[in-house]
């Protein structure tokens, strides 16, 4: 896990199946758009469109405020934006999936289409 200069933290697959496997407590938020999304996903994860997250919408996660929040997007840019909104709104555990769903795949991980 690493922390860019302006505070933002991001976590790289290879850490993230590190979490999943030591069934650490995490909630994975997407941000990309609906139809990105139903094309395939992380398992288990909750899709909130940027722009929503923006918005209102970032109340959805009020209860996940004692958990690790994992953001990804499609190559990792707008999981960055979505993180730094997050941590704005005072979540303190929260990382951007370094490559985002492109470097999920490139490293031969599933994804679902639930």
């Amino acid at each position: 896990m690493r922390e860019s200069g302006t505070g933002l933290h991001s976590i790289s697959v290879e850490e993230f199946e590190e979490m999943i496997e030591n069934h650490d407590d995490f909630l994975v938020v997407d941000v990309r758009d609906p139809g990105e999304f139903e094309r395939g996903h992380i398992p288990g994860a909750i899709l909130i469109p940027l722009a929503a997250l923006e918005g209102a919408a970032a109340d959805k996660l009020s209860d996940a405020r004692q958990k690790t929040l994992v953001v990804c997007s499609q190559c990792g840019t707008r999981s960055a934006v979505a993180a730094g909104n997050l941590m704005q709104k005072g979540f303190d555990n929260v990382y951007s999936l370094a490559g985002g769903i492109d470097r999920w795949q490139a490293q031969g991980l599933a994804l679902v289409t639930e």
